[in-house]
Protein backbone atom coordinates (compact mmCIF):
# COMPACT_ATOMS: atom_id res chain seq x y z
CA UNK A 1 0.00 0.00 0.00
CA UNK A 2 1.38 3.44 -0.84
CA UNK A 3 1.09 6.43 1.69
CA UNK A 4 1.93 10.33 1.01
CA UNK A 5 5.01 9.38 2.51
CA UNK A 6 6.25 6.88 0.04
CA UNK A 7 4.80 8.31 -3.29
CA UNK A 8 4.46 6.24 -6.24
CA UNK A 9 7.38 7.01 -9.34
CA UNK A 10 6.67 9.58 -11.57
CA UNK A 11 6.48 7.05 -14.17
CA UNK A 12 4.01 4.60 -12.38
CA UNK A 13 2.14 8.00 -11.71
CA UNK A 14 1.70 8.19 -15.37
CA UNK A 15 0.98 4.35 -15.99
CA UNK A 16 -1.78 4.86 -14.07
CA UNK A 17 -4.52 4.27 -16.77
CA UNK A 18 -2.47 2.54 -19.39
CA UNK A 19 -4.13 -0.10 -18.94
CA UNK A 20 -7.32 0.83 -20.01
CA UNK A 21 -6.19 3.08 -22.85
CA UNK A 22 -3.95 0.53 -24.38
CA UNK A 23 -6.42 -2.29 -24.11
CA UNK A 24 -9.34 0.11 -25.42
CA UNK A 25 -6.91 1.03 -28.41
CA UNK A 26 -5.94 -2.46 -29.10
CA UNK A 27 -9.49 -3.65 -29.17
CA UNK A 28 -10.64 -0.74 -31.03
CA UNK A 29 -8.01 -1.38 -33.54
CA UNK A 30 -7.33 2.61 -33.13
CA UNK A 31 -3.60 2.57 -34.64
CA UNK A 32 -3.46 6.51 -33.58
CA UNK A 33 -4.07 5.73 -29.69
CA UNK A 34 -1.94 2.79 -29.67
CA UNK A 35 0.59 4.97 -31.41
CA UNK A 36 0.13 7.93 -29.09
CA UNK A 37 1.36 5.94 -26.09
CA UNK A 38 4.94 5.56 -27.09
CA UNK A 39 8.25 7.93 -27.24
CA UNK A 40 9.48 8.33 -30.97
CA UNK A 41 12.08 5.92 -30.47
CA UNK A 42 11.02 2.12 -28.66
CA UNK A 43 13.46 -0.32 -27.40
CA UNK A 44 10.81 -3.60 -28.28
CA UNK A 45 11.29 -7.42 -28.10
CA UNK A 46 8.49 -9.63 -28.06
CA UNK A 47 7.86 -13.58 -27.71
CA UNK A 48 4.85 -15.00 -29.55
CA UNK A 49 4.66 -18.48 -29.53
CA UNK A 50 5.81 -18.75 -33.17
CA UNK A 51 8.23 -15.80 -33.45
CA UNK A 52 10.28 -13.34 -31.99
CA UNK A 53 9.91 -9.75 -32.48
CA UNK A 54 12.18 -6.38 -32.67
CA UNK A 55 11.13 -3.54 -33.57
CA UNK A 56 12.51 0.40 -33.03
CA UNK A 57 9.38 3.08 -33.85
CA UNK A 58 6.38 3.54 -32.60
CA UNK A 59 4.75 2.18 -36.41
CA UNK A 60 6.31 -0.76 -37.06
CA UNK A 61 5.10 -2.16 -33.65
CA UNK A 62 1.56 -0.55 -34.10
CA UNK A 63 0.95 -0.99 -38.09
CA UNK A 64 3.36 -4.25 -39.12
CA UNK A 65 3.75 -6.12 -35.27
CA UNK A 66 0.36 -5.87 -33.47
CA UNK A 67 -2.07 -4.56 -35.90
CA UNK A 68 -0.91 -5.79 -38.88
CA UNK A 69 0.77 -9.28 -37.97
CA UNK A 70 -0.88 -10.40 -34.13
CA UNK A 71 -4.42 -9.57 -34.93
CA UNK A 72 -5.57 -10.05 -38.45
CA UNK A 73 -8.02 -8.39 -40.23
CA UNK A 74 -10.45 -11.27 -39.01
CA UNK A 75 -9.84 -11.78 -35.46
CA UNK A 76 -12.10 -9.58 -34.03
CA UNK A 77 -11.65 -8.63 -30.04
CA UNK A 78 -15.03 -8.82 -28.64
CA UNK A 79 -13.95 -7.72 -25.38
CA UNK A 80 -10.99 -6.77 -22.81
CA UNK A 81 -11.44 -9.82 -19.91
CA UNK A 82 -8.72 -8.08 -17.29
CA UNK A 83 -6.35 -5.32 -17.73
CA UNK A 84 -4.00 -3.91 -15.03
CA UNK A 85 -0.78 -2.35 -14.83
CA UNK A 86 1.53 -2.87 -11.57
CA UNK A 87 4.59 -1.43 -10.59
CA UNK A 88 8.01 -2.92 -10.59
CA UNK A 89 10.58 -1.09 -9.22
CA UNK A 90 10.90 1.38 -12.05
CA UNK A 91 9.52 -0.43 -14.60
CA UNK A 92 5.37 -1.06 -15.09
CA UNK A 93 3.71 -4.66 -15.62
CA UNK A 94 1.05 -4.19 -17.88
CA UNK A 95 -1.30 -7.49 -17.99
CA UNK A 96 -4.40 -7.97 -19.90
CA UNK A 97 -6.52 -10.59 -21.75
CA UNK A 98 -8.76 -10.36 -24.58
CA UNK A 99 -11.89 -12.36 -25.85
CA UNK A 100 -11.11 -12.94 -29.46
CA UNK A 101 -13.09 -14.39 -32.38
CA UNK A 102 -12.34 -15.25 -35.64
CA UNK A 103 -13.57 -17.62 -38.57
CA UNK A 104 -12.02 -20.17 -36.89
CA UNK A 105 -13.94 -19.60 -33.44
CA UNK A 106 -13.56 -18.10 -29.97
CA UNK A 107 -10.28 -17.60 -28.46
CA UNK A 108 -8.28 -15.98 -24.89
CA UNK A 109 -5.35 -14.22 -25.81
CA UNK A 110 -3.25 -13.00 -22.82
CA UNK A 111 -0.40 -10.83 -22.70
CA UNK A 112 1.90 -10.06 -20.29
CA UNK A 113 4.53 -6.81 -20.54
CA UNK A 114 7.30 -5.28 -19.09
CA UNK A 115 7.56 -1.42 -20.04
CA UNK A 116 9.72 1.50 -19.13
CA UNK A 117 8.06 5.04 -19.50
CA UNK A 118 9.97 8.42 -20.43
CA UNK A 119 8.04 11.98 -20.26
CA UNK A 120 5.10 9.31 -19.88
CA UNK A 121 5.36 7.18 -22.86
CA UNK A 122 6.33 3.89 -23.30
CA UNK A 123 10.09 3.73 -24.33
CA UNK A 124 11.51 0.65 -23.52
CA UNK A 125 9.20 -3.07 -23.72
CA UNK A 126 9.41 -6.40 -23.31
CA UNK A 127 6.17 -8.60 -24.13
CA UNK A 128 5.32 -12.01 -24.10
CA UNK A 129 2.11 -13.73 -25.74
CA UNK A 130 0.06 -16.46 -24.76
CA UNK A 131 -1.48 -17.38 -27.96
CA UNK A 132 -4.66 -17.78 -29.51
CA UNK A 133 -6.22 -20.66 -26.74
CA UNK A 134 -9.49 -22.00 -27.93
CA UNK A 135 -12.32 -21.19 -25.78
CA UNK A 136 -14.30 -24.41 -26.97
CA UNK A 137 -17.02 -21.76 -27.46
CA UNK A 138 -17.68 -21.20 -31.59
Amino acid sequence: MRTEDHPAPASQAAAGDLAARFTGALAARDASGLLALFGSEVDFRALTPGRVWEASTPAVIVHDVILGAWFEPADVIERVESAETVPVASRTRLSYRLRVTNPGGSYTVEQQAYLQLTGGRITWLRLVCSGFIPTGNT
